[in-house]
């Protein structure tokens, strides 16, 4: 997996669903939520549809679930 950490184009805006994704707004990349690295569009593969965020990595993607289901988001 290629995380581009260093700019790029724009970042898009997606509707994160279970098992897929809707782009809100075009754009070449999105944040992860843990990290803050840009993940191109074509390299993303782990989201929570339940916070509506992006993730770099399944250990990243693990981390949040564990964190927001402490402080009771899910």
């Amino acid at each position: 997996m290629m995380l581009d950490t260093n700019g790029g184009g724009l970042p898009a805006r997606l509707r994160y669903l279970s098992g897929s994704f809707h782009v809100v707004s075009p754009g070449d990349h999105v944040v992860c939520a843990v990290s803050n690295a840009h993940i191109p569009l074509g390299n993303l593969r782990y989201w929570s549809h339940e916070l509506q965020e992006a993730y770099g990595s399944a250990e990243l993607a693990v981390q949040r679930y564990n964190e927001a289901h402490a402080a009771g988001r899910l």
